[in-house]
């Protein structure tokens, strides 16, 4: 059976789990699921997406060669499972120098979006505060971003705006 196959065949958290452990710190099987993470096909993205997640967190290291085509791929059309997934994990990695502009930029876009859920834009949030402490000349945009969303945003949008916001001012 293929990992494609695996996926498919179930989408729940303990099957998630079960083929992340599988997967487990292997470079190769972990560069199979990225090729199923980033493909075109909406079904195979939305749960590769979990188990790409479940993966990343458990051995970050596994994703250093990826992060350009996955930073990347959110300038696609992609499930929001992607969306979020890869945001998520973006928290937790030093983005390359070269990938920062491209990622601030997706993650503006996301924030500012009226369309986007609100986990994508708390962790479109999150990743835009890592990238400012590189890059302090982004801090002005980033606390006007957020605090124009604040009047209409939802009771999750708000606590972590509120965290950012201190965050940034001790900045």
């Amino acid at each position: 059976m293929t990992l494609r196959n695996d996926i498919l065949k179930e989408h729940s958290k303990p099957h998630a789990e079960y083929l992340a452990k599988t997967i487990g710190a292997d470079q190769e099987a972990f560069d199979d699921l990225v090729d199923l993470f980033l493909a075109d096909e909406y079904r195979v993205t939305q749960r590769a997406a979990w188990v790409f997640r479940i993966c990343a967190d458990a051995h970050p290291w596994l994703l250093k060669k990826h992060l350009k085509s996955i930073i990347e791929n959110l300038q696609n059309p992609v499930h929001d499972a992607v969306k979020r997934n890869t945001l998520r994990i973006l928290q937790f990695v030093q983005i390359p120098d070269d990938l920062m502009g491209v990622t601030a930029e997706m993650c503006f876009k996301f924030l500012h979006s009226g369309s986007e859920p609100i986990a994508v834009k708390v962790f479109s949030m999150t990743v835009l505060y890592n990238i400012v402490k590189e890059y302090p000349e982004l801090k002005e945009e980033l606390k006007i971003s957020i605090e124009d969303q604040l009047p209409y945003a939802s009771a999750g949008f708000k606590s972590r705006a509120q965290k950012t916001l201190k965050a940034l001012e001790r900045l």
